[in-house]
């Protein structure tokens, strides 16, 4: 169930327009930041969202990370305080 609801959270902040940085933090505690919504890959699965994929790949600057939501405690907007600046 909590996939499911990770899953739904994750593509509905992936939706929003004007796009808004967020994280998943892990049950390590450790936080992976969506920077943009093409930093994050899973297959979403249909109307059914039951049938998606639990696994996720992100890829953000140097960061490599592959998870499962299964693993995500927690997933939040970024304010504007905690977006990692861009490398210029």
């Amino acid at each position: 169930m909590r996939t499911e609801v990770v899953r739904s959270e994750v593509q509905r902040l992936l939706r929003l327009a004007p796009f808004q940085p967020f994280v998943l933090t892990l049950e390590n505690g450790d936080r992976v930041p969506i920077e943009h919504p093409e930093n994050i890959a899973f297959d979403p699965g249909g109307e059914d969202s039951q049938t998606g994929s639990s696994d996720f790949y992100v890829i953000t600057r140097r960061l490599r990370v592959f998870g499962t939501f299964d693993a995500v405690t927690s997933v939040a907007v970024l304010d504007k305080a905690e977006t990692p600046q861009t490398d210029s």
